[in-house]
């Protein structure tokens, strides 16, 4: 199909605030159009990406349907641009970024990565040396778990009215004590104090996030040891167990010190290539979708259509 510069241009500024299917209506070309001409402007801002000046990257993975499986995804987390997209997690998500950081004489100062050990290993082999710093938000969540994994084992194991009592809590025991509304806590105490193990677990849990706010790396470590040492005390098998991921990543955690980095800005992210994904329907075009991801962080819009 034949059209102008002028109606190029237009249909290019109009994909930075709409879905392609919202350019395709408003200007009365097809979609296939459409995405042909975005793609070709993807491709000449994107095909070749800048790594120039590049400090701190943040590694993480998304699935976009069973079609094509997960992704991995690399962001450079002061600007927020993704840097790269492959398919494929861990090392083999990974391993032609090296050398393209290589080649670009790239110095990468630290990595902020959830605590999965395949990606752990693939960035400890491609950058030997370079800190690894593991996601905060990443170990509450998982200390939710743990804390949820007993209280369902507990739900199981109570009778009568200390079932109910312990049963509709979940929200309350994993919600922060200071969002909770006021006439939310009496059914949280009522809990806490008629169940120690539940009690226990919930305390550390608050407790937790206070690691990231020591003054110094030397009270964070000291902190660690102490909250390690009274989980353990306890004899409550599920923070036995996250005691023991904690010192197995204690290097990891402890680097935040110097490097204050975490996932947020990228499953921010995730969650707009979840959108994106779900209003396209998926992608066909497997090197259009990638172009996609790499100027995600142009867009400006919700995407909601």
């Amino acid at each position: 199909m034949r059209y102008t510069r002028k109606l190029e241009g237009l249909v290019e500024q109009l994909s930075r605030l709409m879905t392609l299917r919202d350019v395709a209506d408003l200007t009365g070309l097809n979609w296939d159009t459409v995405k042909d001409i975005v793609k070709r402007r993807l491709r000449r801002d994107y095909g070749r990406i800048d790594l120039k000046g590049v400090r701190y990257l943040s590694i993480d993975e998304i699935y976009v349907g069973k079609q094509r499986g997960y992704y991995t995804l690399v962001m450079d987390l002061e600007s927020g641009r993704i840097l790269w997209v492959s398919p494929g997690r861990g090392k083999a998500g990974l391993q032609g970024f090296w050398p393209r950081l290589r080649r670009n004489r790239i110095h990468i100062r630290a990595v902020a990565l959830d605590l999965s050990g395949a990606y752990a290993a693939a960035v400890a082999e491609g950058l030997p040396g370079v800190a690894l710093v593991f996601d905060k938000f990443h170990i509450i969540q998982l200390m939710n778990q743990r804390l949820d994994d007993l209280r369902r084992e507990l739900v199981r194991e109570a009778e009568g009215a200390m079932k109910m009592v312990i049963k509709g809590t979940r929200y309350l025991l994993l919600t922060r004590a200071a969002n909770l509304k006021e006439d939310q806590l009496p059914k949280l105490e009522r809990a806490l104090k008629l169940n120690e193990p539940l009690s226990q677990a919930w305390y550390l849990k608050e407790e937790l996030s206070l690691l990231w706010e020591q003054s110094s790396s030397v009270g964070m470590n000291r902190f660690l040891n102490q909250w390690c040492e009274q989980a353990n005390s306890t004899g409550v098998r599920q923070l036995q167990k996250m005691a023991k991921t904690l010192q197995l990543h204690r290097r990891g955690i402890l680097n935040w010190w110097t490097h204050p980095i975490n996932n947020g800005r990228m499953e921010g992210t995730n969650n707009k290539i979840k959108t994106l994904n779900r209003q396209a329907y998926g992608y066909r075009d497997e090197n259009f979708f990638v172009l996609k991801l790499l100027g995600l962080h142009e867009s400006r819009y919700i995407l909601a259509g």
